[in-house]
């Protein structure tokens, strides 16, 4: 007796849906605004396994979407924190005038919308260019690796327009209501929760479609897909588009629940983690991305704390050790446990 996978992956996304929901009832404030923060993370590894897991798309950049939407929610939350005044940071540097591209930010309708729109349309743009060239693999992934790097030293040199090293701090309202007492994180982590409820849902319904079966079919043999008639350039660039935005929303949230935003999260240190997240949850597993997030989140906490000087150095090991033993990460040995389960206790 074996279970499907798609039964399995089901039953897991469940079971992660009911663990977010006990969690405000046995953790205390501190320990659950941690968990806010890498749920935030948790968008970018689901992305991550819809490219790199079924799409067979490595991007070592996805850091930069994510730092996208955490920049326009914390321009959103800037402004309305020094209203009417301009933001301290461009006092700082002596700008007189509210950049042009700031000002679509004064409202929270377009600042969401924008979230949604400037990372799909420059994903697909971006992504469909170099597919085209039949660019992939490793290459595409240095590719994005450049692109992490570029935007990190773009708003780093930019001081009067995003912050600089420091990005955007001390925002505390969200239309007025405070995001920073105990009663507003969990409001937020409901909040939160419910979008990564959905978003697991919509992941799971693209990996079960028929795209998700010719994603699989792409990243197994593009080739014959191409011979087949379909345009994988342009359905490589749409889910590449689709994990961009789920990134982004993920920024968002982080700005939300943390209260600043930097170039630390857009960097390629960063971004590389976010890749870690899904390899240990598992490539193949939307519910294993949103444990690989939580799991790493806190042993990052912990390791930074006791070894601060080599943390990195750990969290780059279990990088490789989950790649060589483990390449459907933790998942995948939850998997193969349960099937070995039922096959001993299967008919005699």
């Amino acid at each position: 007796m074996k279970i499907s996978v798609h039964r399995s992956e089901t039953i897991a996304v469940v079971l992660v849906m009911l663990l977010l929901v006990l969690l405000p009832f046995v953790l205390d404030p501190f320990r659950l605004s941690l968990v806010s923060k890498y749920t935030a993370f948790a968008f970018v590894a689901i992305g991550i396994v819809l490219t790199w897991g079924y799409g067979g798309i490595l991007s070592l950049g996805q850091g930069v979407f994510f730092g996208g939407g955490g920049y326009m929610m914390a321009m959103f939350l800037k402004l309305e924190a020094s209203a009417p005044e301009l933001p301290d940071f461009m006092v700082w540097s002596s700008v007189e005038k509210l950049p042009a591209w700031w000002e679509p930010f004064h409202s929270l309708t377009l600042t969401l919308l924008l979230i949604f729109v400037i990372p799909a349309v420059l994903a697909y743009l971006f992504s469909y260019a170099i597919f085209k060239k039949r660019v992939s693999g490793v290459y595409f992934a240095i590719v994005t690796l450049a692109l992490a790097l570029t935007m990190t030293v773009m708003i780093v040199g930019q001081q009067g327009d995003t912050g600089g090293a420091n990005g955007i701090t001390d925002f505390r309202t969200l239309l007025g209501m405070d995001i920073i007492g105990d009663a507003s994180k969990q409001v937020l982590y409901i909040v939160e929760s419910v979008a990564l409820a959905l978003v697991m849902l919509l992941a799971l319904f693209i990996v079960r479609s028929r795209f998700g079966k010719i994603l699989i079919a792409i990243r197994d043999s593009e080739d014959r897909v191409q011979f087949s008639g379909y345009n994988t350039a342009h359905m490589k660039a749409f889910v590449f588009a689709v994990a961009a935005v789920l990134s982004s929303i993920g920024g968002a949230f982080f700005s939300l629940q943390v209260g600043l935003i930097s170039p630390t999260v857009v960097g390629v240190v960063a971004s590389i983690e976010m890749v870690i997240y899904a390899a240990v949850g598992g490539r193949m597993s939307i519910s294993g991305a949103v444990i690989g997030a939580l799991l790493i989140g806190f042993l990052k906490s912990y390791l930074s704390e006791a070894f601060p000087e080599g943390w990195l150095y750990f969290l780059g090991a279990l990088f490789i050790l989950v790649v060589v033993v483990m390449p459907n990460g933790l998942a995948g040995l939850v998997d193969r446990a349960i099937n070995a389960r039922l096959k001993t206790a299967g008919p005699q």
